[in-house]
């Protein structure tokens, strides 16, 4: 299953940092990670002892995990499994551990948007870098945040701090791709429809204040130049294009005119009968 916003025809981007997932217990949870690395072109998920293995062999789990990551199976296909977090990373040569609680271990404490910054000018100069993420019920452990150069953690709620274990890679992927690829919107929002001339635009005010005028919408007759020039501005606010304007203009000519009458079609009847045209 694929979302909304797939496009295969476009280029499909790759790279980033690692995403190791240790001891996932949910293979539901490795579906939707491998849906928002793929959100944000990260192609490297590695899987620690997950619970219930992996690939696992279940239909069911199977078919959760594949289901969740809506058209991100490639990356669920790719995914290499290890025993422990330090054979995961042996070949990384800068580690996060993304954690939501102090560990006491001395160590460097930074956001996604203060790291990933770093960590995409490291990597395009050809350092290879990881985040550590641990399983959902319990976190990292702290053997396994010592194995890691800096603690990863987000500003969130610290009434609530606890993450969904894929809104954790979400929050990790989208700060990498702001930092190594921009944040230019994806779509063109341009406008289809040039601005209205001036001309364009008073000749539709003459038009609506004057079928206003005939239904007595200025009144007291003394308030009319105040109202009028409200009526206007308010329009100028809008910054109408000429599709705007057209639109407008029909729209009062509809009311004013009332429903279009069809043309009225030639009867076939005497068509049909003998001797007629």
């Amino acid at each position: 299953m694929t979302g909304a916003g797939t496009d295969h025809t476009k280029p499909k981007i790759e790279g980033g940092p690692t995403i190791v997932l240790v001891r996932p217990q949910l293979a539901v949870n490795i579906g939707m990670c491998a849906r928002a690395m793929a959100n944000f072109g990260l192609s490297d998920l590695r899987l620690v002892a997950p619970r219930e293995g992996w690939p696992t062999r279940d239909p069911v789990y199977r078919e959760a995990s594949y289901s969740a990551a809506a058209g991100a199976a490639h990356l669920l296909d790719s995914a290499r499994l290890y025993e422990t977090a330090r054979e995961a990373i042996a070949d990384l040569s800068f580690v996060y551990a993304a954690t939501a609680r102090e560990r006491g271990q001395m160590k460097p404490v930074v956001t996604p948007a203060a790291a990933l910054p770093a960590m995409a000018a490291r990597m395009a100069a050809g350092e290879r870098h990881g985040v550590m993420f641990g399983p959902e019920r319990t976190g990292l452990d702290n053997d396994e945040v010592a194995l890691a150069d800096a603690i990863l953690t987000f500003p969130v709620n610290p009434a609530y701090a606890s993450l969904n274990l894929a809104q954790a890679v979400l929050l990790t992927g989208y700060e990498w791709f702001r930092s190594a690829h921009g944040d230019a919107i994806p779509f063109d929002n341009s406008e289809r429809s040039p601005p209205a001339t001036r001309e364009m635009t008073l000749s539709f005010f003459d038009f609506l204040e004057g079928e206003l005028d005939k239904r007595q919408f200025f009144r007291p007759e003394t308030k009319k130049p105040v109202m009028s020039r409200n009526l206007r501005n308010m329009f100028h606010r809008m910054g109408l294009t000429e599709q705007d304007v057209r639109t407008l203009r029909g729209m009062v000519v509809r009311l004013v005119e009332g429903p279009r009458r069809e043309p009225k079609k030639e009867s076939r009847r005497k068509q049909d009968e003998p001797g007629g045209e």
